[in-house]
C-alpha cells in the first residue's frame, strides 16, 4: 500500500459588496468580500479540494453542496475542519500544504504570516509546514481587473 499522496485544490471567487473578506480564516480588510454559499474563503475551499483530492475524497461541492440551505454563509474554517478530521480518518496525516493566492488587491503579504497560523491551526501541524504565497497577474484577466481572487493548493499527505 502506498504512503504518500499528493492532491490539487484550486477555487474563485468574485468579489461582492457587502460582505467581509475572509482568506485562510483571516478578516481581510477590504472593501469587498467574496461571492459564496459560505463564507467565500476561497484559499481555504483551495486546501480543502487539494487535501480531499489526494485522499480521493472528491471535492468540497459533494461533500458541502451549494444546494443545501442548511449550510449557506457557513464559515470555511468549519469545511476545513471536516476534511481534515474524513483524512485522519482514513488514516493520513497532512505533511504541508503549499498555497498561492492570486489577486492584485488586497496585498497578501501584511496578513501571510497570520494566514499561515490560522491554516496551521484548524489543520493542527506546525506552521512552518503551510507556505502561503501572493502573486498579481500584472492586471491582466479577471483578477488583474479586481473581479475576484483565485488560489491554488497543494497537499502532500502521509498514511500512518
Amino acid at each position: 500500500m502506498e504512503r504518500m499522496r499528493i492532491g490539487f485544490g484550486f477555487d474563485v471567487h468574485a468579489f461582492l459588496e457587502g460582505r467581509k473578506l475572509f482568506l485562510g480564516g483571516v478578516e481581510i480588510p477590504n472593501e469587498k468580500g467574496l461571492a459564496g454559499h459560505s463564507d467565500g474563503d476561497v484559499l481555504i475551499h483551495a486546501i480543502s479540494d487539494a487535501i480531499l483530492g489526494a485522499a480521493a475524497e472528491d471535492d468540497i461541492g459533494t461533500h458541502f453542496p451549494d444546494t443545501d440551505p442548511t449550510i449557506a454563509g457557513i464559515a470555511s474554517e468549519r469545511i476545513l475542519a471536516h476534511v481534515t478530521a474524513l483524512v485522519a480518518e482514513k488514516g493520513f496525516h497532512i505533511v504541508n500544504i503549499d498555497t498561492v493566492i492570486v489577486c492584485e488587491r488586497p496585498k497578501v503579504q501584511p496578513h501571510r504570516e497570520e494566514i499561515r497560523e490560522r491554516i496551521a491551526s484548524i489543520l493542527g501541524i506546525g506552521k512552518d509546514r503551510v507556505s502561503v504565497k501572493g502573486k498579481t497577474t500584472e492586471r491582466l484577466g479577471f483578477t488583474g481587473r479586481e473581479e475576484g481572487i483565485a488560489a491554488y493548493a497543494v497537499c502532500l499527505l502521509d498514511r500512518t
